[in-house]
């Protein structure tokens, strides 16, 4: 019988390829549909008034959401299959994508996001959970590879697809559902051969976030700076007189910055023993690449240069930071660290949007990169004392 995430890897010789499509494309359909959504909610309601604020609240439901979700998602697919649990969660996030188009009034959104990020971060915890127990060991970075590679392709061709589509109309929000939609086809095929979720006693895993510091604030940094950005970067390249589709291809070069950047991130650090340096060092250039934004509003082309490999130092904090937990922890230990680190990556999202929003209204549209330089800047500041203070015992 497979083993749950929290517990030890199962023992599978072979790739199970139809699980490992189901899984694959269930994920691949969270990227598309965040990395689509984000950016057309932000426009929508930045044509409607709203201001840049309230626009950072509605989009920090999805944190929220994903806090809420964690705990249940695993009861659920316990009590009801991995499988079954996963397509409830397609047509959820389908129809609640769908119902944006719909509601005219700002606060069904908040229920809205709620229903939408919620089903997508069932789908993201089932998914990995199933492509570690299709996966066998020999073979389980290789597969781990194809997963994360896929997320980010799907993160990258949201905001592409976004600028071809515009947000005017039901079309970007028929196209964002029907790509959800699609994954409940793989899901249903390989349903049989879908893991068996075990309940075990629930691990207390908070400690872990002040046990591993480094690494939760790392993804703390990760959500906050991700779904800040990714939300609010074309209200902030569109008051710099960008066009819509000029705002979104900006996006996709982020996204493409994550997709080529994350192995040979993850590479170098499995050559490196402590991770701190390296994790402390893309902080520091996301700092530097985030205090250019403002710089680069006239020239399409460096900003997306600079772009591109920001959005690796974004991406290299999650890859970094999980493979330096990996090597300070095993067994139950880790399957509790990763627990807090999924919260915080949460909280991080929560956080992010509400900050970089607040400080565009406060400090004009460059308290966007401002904002995001301090996020960067804290993370490098604090990781950089501790690093001192570490070989200063030594």
């Amino acid at each position: 019988m497979s083993q749950p995430r929290t517990g030890t890897p199962g023992d599978v010789e072979e790739i199970h390829w139809p699980s490992l499509v189901a899984a694959v494309s269930s994920i691949s359909a969270v990227g598309i549909a965040i990395g689509l959504g984000l950016p057309l909610l932000s426009i929508i309601l930045e044509k409607r008034g709203i201001s840049s604020t309230l626009i950072g609240l509605n989009t920090a439901m999805a944190g929220v959401a994903a806090m809420a979700a964690a705990p249940i998602t695993t009861k659920l697919a316990h009590k009801y299959g991995v499988a079954p649990t996963m397509i409830w969660a397609v047509l959820i996030s389908a129809l609640s994508a769908l119902g944006f188009y719909y509601a005219q009034d700002f606060w069904m959104w908040f229920p809205l996001r709620f229903a939408f990020h919620g089903a997508t971060t069932t789908l993201f915890i089932l998914s990995e959970f199933w492509i570690n127990a299709a996966s066998p060991p020999s073979k389980r970075g290789f597969v781990l590879g194809i997963y994360a590679t896929v997320l980010s392709l799907g993160f990258a061709a949201g905001p592409l697809l976004f600028s071809i589509l515009g947000s005017d109309g039901i079309f970007p929000f028929l196209i964002g559902a029907g790509a959800i939609l699609l994954a409940a086809i793989p899901i249903f095929i390989a349903r049989d051969e879908s893991p068996v979720l075990e309940e075990k006693p629930e691990l207390h895993f908070m400690r872990y976030v002040f046990l591993v510091p480094t690494a939760t604030a790392a993804v703390f940094i990760f959500g906050a700076v991700e779904a800040g950005g990714l939300s609010l970067f074309p209200i902030f390249a569109v008051r710099a007189h960008f066009t819509e589709s000029q705002a979104a291809l900006l996006l996709t070069m982020m996204g493409v910055g994550n997709v080529i950047f994350q192995i040979p991130l993850g590479l170098l650090s499995d050559r490196i023993a402590d991770k701190r340096p390296l994790l402390a060092g893309m902080a520091l250039m996301g700092f530097i690449g985030s205090m250019m934004l403002p710089l680069l509003l006239n020239n399409w082309l460096l900003m997306a240069g600079l772009l591109l490999f920001w959005g690796g130092c974004v991406s290299g904090l999650y890859t970094v930071g999980l493979s330096h937990l990996g090597s300070r922890l095993t067994g139950s230990d880790l399957a509790a660290a990763n627990a807090a680190f999924v919260f915080c990556y949460a909280m991080g999202t929560v956080a992010g949007p509400q900050a970089i929003g607040a400080a565009i209204d406060v400090a004009g549209n460059n308290g966007f990169a401002w904002a995001i330089a301090a996020f960067f800047g804290l993370y490098a500041l604090l990781s950089g004392i501790r690093l001192m203070f570490i070989r200063k015992r030594a």
